[in-house]
């Protein structure tokens, strides 16, 4: 992408929050049609970034240039919506100006000059679908109805609308803060597709590792105010910063070695001032001033040891529960095993939360009942619910009166707890509203898991933090001996984490599997191609058997033919079958066919009734033979 036009770059960019600085002359260009990852710890100036780029905020010094005429779209964390319009109108908002320029060409004679150029930009932001778009995107990332007054809905129904209105427009240079957030995992997938082939340039920041794999052309490192730039996607970016920290890590052993050895000649001052000694001495001051490469400072989290745990946890009998006429839950029965992290997964308004509420005693099953185990001691805190103080600093919020605490039979200072949530001792005494999204929530996490317990309830855990502190999450949560139960849509999360899937699939199905989300995904691609041939048979049109006559009847050589050619002509078709299952399942199917694959899933569909129809006409021919036999 280095040889497209530039679109947008900053320039030597500060932004300091008192002592703070986040942005230090960072320095970045960005070129047409890229799409640009923004990665690094919380509070390292992500979404200060994103915002300087969309014209929100303006930095402390240096400037953010965007080319002339650039259309620029925007998905912040804190977003505001009209909340007492629709939904439909809120996301016909993200097209304002397409909508005004169709009213304006709409108004104008059609010789007008303008009207040409309105003409012009109606089309290249392909104005005249727009309502058609709003509805589809609704309908693909699981919006509420089109009809509904965004007042009255969840916070994760509010960032789907949001999410819909910024990529209505289509705009010219797109830019996404955790646009993945809330999102289940069908939406996320459908985002993948949507922006690998988004014909714009797009900048984000998201916690998701399987979407920055798949959709960044290049990922910025932010560090110490600075943008590192490296090509490619998010496993390009891990390959080339361990290249370059081990090659930073040799230079560093070459230059201690050398410090070594003069700090030997220093010492000896030697009496002559000659020019060559005057020389050495400062070369040798000039490497000690320079600094080594920072370090990451990677902390292992501890969760306090879980409590010993009975062979029951929890056990749900045939628990059923209905709201609105909807059911949610239909005889459903489960026993939780120690040991066991769950995943629960699923479209939103499935009945996931409805589920754990159930499972933890907090809503009773309107049939069939739940055991919690004599010794099962949950700690699960609605995240949402948790309010923090802004007026606190992280220490006080999380100690909430004591100074200590207790691991187990160990007990360790508040401070040293912190530090294991990646808190340095500069920003344990930063007040609450001084931090970012990603900071407050590492708060949160840190005053939840200081509870202990032994059955972990985590919603939406991954929401907001950046990477560095998902891998210390995840490494504590693998070591963790009690029972984990994790509503997530984080697929790299799930895999790395969890023992088994609970997946919501719609009209009240849900599936238990044991085993990754990936396994889970390859069990149930199995379940698909089953039901899709039972239905396909069951569909198909049976053939007419000729009723005995009494006589043997003779086949005819078109009968003969069809017998001879059956066999082969159902292998071809499963072959086909099988060569197109296998290129969905190949890692850029949906990049090499993005435009493509809604026919390429229906010519499978196709293929597929073919072959169950050649079974049933197979099935028809051997009882012709047996006739004439």
């Amino acid at each position: 992408m280095s040889d497209s036009p530039v679109i947008a770059s900053a320039s030597k960019l500060v932004v300091r929050y008192g002592h703070q600085t986040v942005l230090d002359e960072s320095t970045l260009a960005i070129h047409e049609g890229e799409r640009v990852g923004l990665v690094g710890r919380n509070g390292s100036g992500k979404s200060t970034f994103l915002k300087i780029a969309a014209g929100v905020d303006t930095p402390d010094s240096g400037d953010f240039i965007t080319r002339n005429g650039l259309v620029t779209g925007y998905l912040p964390q804190d977003f505001e919506l009209n909340d007492e319009a629709t939904v439909m109108e809120n996301i016909l908002d993200g097209a304002a100006f397409i909508r005004d320029a169709i009213a304006e060409y709409e108004a104008l004679p059609a010789d007008s000059h303008r009207a040409a150029e309105l003409m012009e930009t109606i089309t290249h932001f392909h104005g005249w679908t727009v309502d058609q778009r709003a509805q589809s995107l609704i309908n693909e990332l699981h919006a509420p109805d089109a009809t509904r007054i965004v007042g009255t809905l969840s916070g994760g129904e509010k960032r789907r609308v949001a999410l819909s209105r910024a990529l209505l427009g289509e705009p010219d240079f797109l830019i996404l803060d955790e646009p993945t957030n809330h999102l289940d995992t069908g939406s996320i997938e459908w985002l993948e597709q949507f922006l690998s082939k988004y014909h714009g340039t797009c900048l984000f920041v998201t916690h998701d590792r399987y979407f920055l794999d798949r959709i960044t052309t290049r990922i910025v490192d932010m560090r110490n105010g600075k943008c590192d730039s490296y090509e490619g996607n998010y496993t390009d970016y891990l390959l080339a910063r361990a290249e370059r920290e081990e090659a930073e890590a040799r230079n560093e052993h070459k230059r201690q070695r050398f410090l070594k050895k003069e700090l030997e000649w220093v010492r000896r001052r030697p009496g002559a001032r000659r020019t060559k000694s005057r020389d050495r001495m400062d070369k040798y001051f000039e490497i000690a001033d320079q600094e080594g490469p920072e370090q990451d400072i990677e902390v292992d989290l501890i969760i306090p040891p879980a409590p010993k745990l009975s062979n029951r946890v929890i056990e749900a009998k045939g628990i059923s529960f209905a709201i609105g006429g909807r059911t949610l839950i239909d005889d459903f029965s489960i026993k939780i095993e120690p040991g066991e992290r769950i995943g629960i997964v699923g479209r939103n308004g499935l009945g996931k939360s409805t589920l754990l509420k159930i499972l933890l005693g907090q809503l009773e099953p309107q049939k069939g009942s739940v055991e919690i185990g004599s010794r099962a001691d949950i700690n699960f805190v609605d995240q949402n619910r948790l309010l923090l103080d802004d007026q606190k600093a992280i220490w006080e919020e999380v100690g909430e009166g004591v100074d200590y605490v207790q691991l187990g039979s160990e007990r360790i200072s508040l401070r040293s707890y912190l530090r294991r949530f990646l808190f340095t001792e500069d920003r344990i005494n930063t007040k609450i509203e001084l931090l970012s999204g990603g900071e407050r929530s590492r708060v949160l996490l840190a005053k939840i898991l200081k509870r202990g317990g032994n059955v972990l309830v985590l919603d939406e855990p991954t929401n907001d933090l950046d990477l560095a502190t998902l891998r210390v999450l995840e490494e504590a949560l693998t070591h963790f001996e009690g029972c984990v139960l994790a509503v997530s849509h984080d697929r790299y999360f799930l895999n790395r984490v969890c023992t088994a899937t609970l997946a919501f699939e719609g009209n009240a199905e849900i599936h238990y599997q044991d085993g990754s989300y990936d396994y889970y995904l390859e069990k149930k691609t199995s379940r698909d191609k089953v039901a899709a041939m039972w239905e396909a048979q069951s569909a198909a049109k049976p053939v007419e058997t000729p009723k005995p006559t009494g006589k043997r009847r003779k086949l005819s050589n078109k009968e003969r033919e069809a017998i001879a050619t059956i066999e082969d002509r159902i292998a071809a078709a499963e072959e086909q079958v099988s060569q197109l299952e296998t290129a969905f399942t190949a890692p850029d199917f949906f990049e090499k066919h993005a435009d493509t694959y809604q026919q390429k899933e229906h010519d499978l569909k196709v293929l597929k009734a073919a072959v169950a129809k050649l079974y049933e006409e197979w099935d028809q021919l051997e009882k012709l033979k047996e006739e004439a036999s």
